[in-house]
């Protein structure tokens, strides 16, 4: 329909009688689009430098060895698997929902994402013309006072009139052609800023959800260990009564029941410790999520529940890396830095400005667009600065030093994240056996107390012997909750570094 009416428009607008108001229309209409062809035509220089991405200072495979379980060549990329996947627990998948939905560090990388795509998008309006239009009406009135003779009347006389114009214009003013792509490259490092803080707030979502999922488990794990504080309080307790009673009948000495009131008091400190870790846990979650959770979404303890998927696949090639957000956003502030050098480059050309109008003139308003004088004019004017003093330089040699240092912080972006997955990989191929042995030594250790303990009844041991062995105990206890935890959030730990959590 458009290219139709396009064909049309021309043979319509010839048939107007030449010399009429509309026939100088079509001479104006006519100029007009010729300027803007031969504007289309001449802005095709690009003084930037070809973009190629930097080669990555890093290997192309993950790190292979003992600390590493062997990696799947056809293994599922972790940024394509949705964190609800990921997250098993519905309790912690409504956490996530509800930071998500309320944190202000999201919310501050969503503003800065708004404000980056309205400077984008005034910057790209200067590749356009700015029309403008203006209306003006005058009224002046000229006469003089004067006497008229005859009758033997006398008196003042008005031989004055009063004039009226009226005028309408619409025009362009100083829309500077293009010639050497400073304004579309310009625009071109206002886009890839815009991409930037997308994907920034990308990686702060992805963020955001790790440490959610994080501050759960670790709290989640508190509870653990302060349920274990709280038993074997009781159990010590149970033990400075039995060795009271038997220090009272003259059984045991006062050194055993020091002894046993050193291992009481220990206990109590943690209990009392964990309490007070546990209410900051939550407040720390609470301040992710942006809001007060539930009591009823709040972990009650990990114990050896999965609440992640039980294996996360990676791959052997670390070109995954390149997906990640916080790498595309250093590689968008490169490209961003790279148009930046046309930019100051096109500086050194003369710039050149296309000023121009149309309107219409009239004594009448009523016939300001039917019978009214129609005029137009367009100028152009150029401009050349011949000494800067070395401004234009400083301003290029400056271009090329942020790229530079684009360059620089985008591969150090990428060793980042290789660092991260790497040492992610290699808690992974371990985490199962250190998991195994701790709840091997924790078995041992409540075997060994317990022999320990009958063996001091029969008067074998000392007492001594059954504190070490109820102390061991209780350490092993605590390291076991302490690796299940580190399991959990390795698992987490990984997904965030291989780019997961996005969707």
């Amino acid at each position: 329909m458009t290219g139709t009416l396009a064909k049309r428009a021309p043979l319509v607008l010839s048939m107007a009688p030449r010399g009429s108001a509309a026939h100088g229309k079509i001479i104006l209409y006519r100029r007009l689009a010729a300027c803007l062809l031969a504007t289309t035509l001449l802005a095709g220089c690009d003084l930037a430098p070809h973009y190629k991405r930097p080669t990555p200072a890093v290997p192309s495979a993950f790190p292979q060895g003992p600390a590493y379980a062997a990696a799947s060549a056809t293994a599922t990329d972790a940024a394509a698997i949705g964190w609800r996947s990921f997250f098993t627990d519905e309790r912690l998948r409504q956490v996530i929902a509800q930071g998500l939905a309320n944190n202000q560090d999201l919310q501050l990388a969503a503003a800065h994402v708004l404000q980056a795509r309205a400077q984008y998008r005034a910057q790209r309006a200067d590749l356009l013309p700015t029309i403008g239009a203006s209306g003006t009406a005058s009224i002046r009135h000229s006469g003089s006072n004067g006497a008229s003779v005859g009758s033997g009347a006398s008196g003042p006389h008005d031989t004055g009139g009063t004039t009226k114009s009226y005028a309408a214009d619409l025009g362009i003013s100083s829309f500077e052609l293009d010639l050497f792509g400073q304004v579309r490259n310009l625009t071109k490092a206002a886009r890839e800023q815009y991409f930037s803080t997308q994907a920034a707030q990308d990686a702060t979502r992805i963020s955001l959800i790790a440490e959610i999922a994080s501050a759960w488990l670790t709290l989640g794990s508190d509870q653990d260990q302060l349920a274990l504080s709280r038993q074997t309080l009781a159990s010590f307790q149970q033990s400075v009564d039995l060795t009271r009673a038997q220090f009272e009948k003259g059984v045991a000495s006062e050194l055993d029941l020091q002894q046993a009131e050193t291992n009481l008091q220990d206990a109590r400190f943690d209990v009392a410790q964990l309490t007070t870790q546990i209410a900051q846990d939550q407040n720390a979650l609470n301040l992710l999520v942006g809001a007060t959770v539930p009591a009823a979404q709040l972990p009650s303890g990990l114990g050896t529940a999965d609440f992640t998927l039980a294996d996360l696949p990676a791959g052997v090639s670390s070109d995954v890396l390149l997906k990640r957000p916080d790498v595309i956003a250093a590689e968008d502030q490169l490209k961003a830095e790279n148009a930046n050098i046309g930019a100051a480059r096109a500086a050194f050309f003369p710039t050149i400005s296309l000023t121009s109008a149309a309107g219409s003139a009239s004594s009448a308003l009523s016939g300001l667009f039917t019978g009214g004088t129609w005029s137009w004019n367009a100028s152009g004017s150029s401009a050349l600065t011949l000494f800067d003093f070395g401004r234009n330089k400083a301003n290029l040699r400056y271009a090329e030093a942020s790229r530079d240092a684009a360059v620089a912080t985008y591969r150090k972006s990428v060793q980042t994240a290789f660092r991260e997955v790497s040492d992610a990989l290699a808690q992974r191929g371990t985490i199962e056996e250190q998991v195994s042995a701790r709840a091997a030594r924790a078995t041992a250790a409540d075997t060994a107390a317990k022999l320990s303990e009958a063996r001091y009844r029969n008067g074998i041991d000392s007492f001594l012997t059954t504190l070490d062995a109820q102390r061991t105990l209780y350490s092993a206890q605590q390291a076991l909750v302490t690796t299940r935890l580190a399991r959990q959030a390795n698992l987490v730990t990984l997904y965030s570094a291989l780019g997961g959590g996005i969707s």
